[in-house]
């Protein structure tokens, strides 16, 4: 009877719904992880994708000043290094790529999430961690749940601010970029822009999914998320150094 009993009281963390996981995630994570354990990512990804793509087209009236700003920068950058384009012909294009713009973002999270999912695998894989691949990227889609936190504070932020502040991605964000001039050096913008409080945010969480699904000391945890956000930071440096 004892034996049933404690069964059955294991089994029940895993019993939890997916929409408890995106609460508890905020303020237990490691029971997040530890439940989910098993790796299937699936539905957690699927449903946090759907929802930061709601989200984002709910709230995109309100970052319209943003896009406004980073669409005339691209522009301006494009055509100096391409002088036959026109002002006319990138302003025909643009109303298309605002249209499908929230399938760019589902697209780019996912990719995101399953790069960092992979990252965080090959790298705990230097401190033996024991998790599979799938369970690196059950880890890494629940760790980037706070974006969706991230998504409604910009918004929000767009809508108190005053338009001429809202200059670029980074005038919203809790980083260090924020208070940098957005046509500076797009290097040190880059590596600026990922000190940012979501960011950090985003990678404690995957050092708590690592410890606890991989199986490893906290430290060596913390070391491995510490390089997957390294690692992280290279597409942008490397978008950076081009556009330099």
């Amino acid at each position: 009877m004892g034996s049933d009993a404690a069964a059955v009281k294991d089994e029940e963390p895993g019993r939890a719904g997916l929409w408890e996981d995106f609460v508890d995630i905020f303020y237990a994570p490691s029971s997040v992880f530890a439940r989910r354990s098993d790796g299937n990512f699936g539905m957690p990804l699927l449903f946090l994708v759907l929802v930061g793509t709601v989200l984002f087209f709910l709230t995109k009236n309100a970052t319209q000043p943003i896009m406004d700003a980073e669409f005339t920068r691209q522009t301006a950058a494009m055509m100096r290094k391409n002088p036959n384009l026109t002002a006319e012909q990138m302003a025909s294009s643009r109303g298309f790529f605002e249209m499908i713009s929230p399938i760019f973002f589902a697209v780019g999270i996912t990719l995101s999430i399953l790069g960092t999912g992979f990252v965080l695998w090959l790298v705990g894989k230097l401190f033996d961690a024991k998790e599979p691949v799938a369970a690196a990227i059950m880890v890494a889609t629940y760790s980037e749940v706070p974006r969706l936190v991230q998504v409604l504070t910009n918004a929000a932020q767009g809508l108190v601010m005053s338009p001429e502040k809202l200059n670029s991605l980074n005038s919203v964000g809790f980083n260090l970029a924020r208070f940098m001039d957005p046509d500076g050096s797009p290097v040190m913008i880059a590596l600026a822009s990922r000190v940012d409080l979501f960011t950090i945010w985003v990678t404690v969480l995957l050092a708590i999914g690592l410890h606890v699904v991989g199986k490893i000391p906290k430290q060596q945890a913390g070391i491995a998320a510490a390089i997957t956000w390294v690692v992280g930071a290279l597409p942008a440096l490397l978008g950076a150094l081009r556009a330099g």
